[in-house]
């Protein structure tokens, strides 16, 4: 099986884009596309769940309000039975103090007093007998009432009810298929890529497949035939193998993608990069990173083809420079080619590129 390094591209800016706003639901490409295709269903069962939430929300409070009634009238009872033994216990207290004719005088004073005090007792008991009795139950008045109205709500207005209800859940789930859809150009990239990737995987291990090569360079490089000057590169696949690198761009593009005026061509990305590779192995070469055994006739270059897969339409037209594949045909053209690097090359060259791929940004000598 062919050696493969690194994630897709498509894919790494996938998670990259979900864990930057605090999606972790997700394991694979596949339990994404699965929550896409499963939203409705989602969606629809979340308020399935709130609509029987809210039919047993209201079965409980029918429950509690008929306890609470109960309980309410008993404390109601229980209270004023407990004020009225008070009253008529100061009265029995009342009547029980002397005649005056038997008492001296400071003994009528204070006898006056106690009476005074017994009366005045009695009247507030008697005035306010309902206020302290309907205070004793007023916070078993107040949940008794805030039930009935949540009852009386629930049953006049059972949808509004389930859509408050559930809500919340709606709107995690709608921000989660929003954040999703912003990066659905590159779910969709990372299927073809991953389609390209199993492809390739059915090569031998002598061959190395680097997924998402990308490099910054510190000085831009000029390309002179273009008049272009190369700041980055980025390709979705470099595969190295005996017969040279075969550099390869995968789009997953509809036949309306293809023939829209507002996607970028690939083919000038994948020169671009072809001219930047070309560069870095010479560099290479020149310093020793790469060593290729010499011939005789004089210095050997390492071919490198430049391919588009297309994993879904592919235009009839050919292009200058780049060779253009379906996903079918893009194992036979790269068994096609006789191998022209031992396995040791081959080896040097794919651990020199996996090495640039682990510096933040790369100096090239001026040609």
């Amino acid at each position: 099986m062919c050696k493969v390094h690194n994630s897709v591209g498509c894919l790494t800016t996938v998670k990259t884009h979900l864990k930057r706003n605090n999606i972790h639901d997700f394991n694979s490409l596949k339990e994404v596309l699965n929550f896409q295709e499963s939203f409705p269903g989602l969606k629809n069962q979340i308020i399935l769940d709130h609509e029987q939430l809210i039919e047993q929300e209201k079965v409980t409070l029918d429950a509690d309000i008929l306890q609470l009634d109960k309980a309410i009238a008993a404390n109601r009872t229980y209270f004023e039975s407990y004020l009225l033994k008070d009253i008529e216990d100061i009265k029995q207290k009342l009547n029980s103090l002397s005649t005056p004719g038997q008492l001296n005088f400071i003994q009528r004073i204070v006898n006056y007093v106690k009476q005074r005090f017994y009366k005045k007792k009695i009247e507030d008991l008697e005035f306010n007998l309902d206020y302290k009795v309907n205070d004793s139950v007023r916070e078993l008045v107040q949940q008794y009432q805030d039930k009935m109205n949540r009852s009386h709500f629930i049953s006049s207005n059972f949808r509004e009810a389930v859509n408050e209800s559930c809500s919340n859940q709606i709107k995690q789930l709608e921000h989660k298929l929003w954040v999703i859809d912003e990066v659905k150009n590159s779910i969709y990239g990372a299927l073809g890529e991953h389609k390209v990737v199993k492809e390739l995987e059915h090569l031998s291990d002598e061959n190395s497949l680097i997924n998402d090569f990308a490099l910054t360079f510190h000085q831009a490089i000029y390309h002179r035939q273009e008049n272009d000057y190369i700041k980055t590169i980025q390709i979705d696949h470099l595969l190295v193998t005996a017969s040279g690198i075969f550099l390869i761009e995968t789009k997953n593009w509809s036949e309306k993608s293809l023939n829209s005026l507002d996607l970028r061509s690939p083919v000038q990305q994948v020169k671009r990069t072809n001219f930047a590779l070309f560069r870095l192995l010479t560099e290479g070469i020149a310093n020793k990173s790469v060593h290729l055994n010499r011939h005789h006739w004089g210095d050997r270059k390492i071919p490198i083809r430049n391919l588009i897969v297309l994993t879904n339409s592919k235009p009839n037209e050919e292009f200058q420079h780049v060779k253009i594949l379906t996903l079918d045909e893009l194992l036979s053209y790269v068994r096609y080619f006789k191998p022209v690097l031992s396995s040791e090359e081959t080896e040097a060259i794919s651990t020199y590129l996996l090495g640039l791929t682990k510096q933040k940004r790369l100096t090239l000598r001026k040609r």
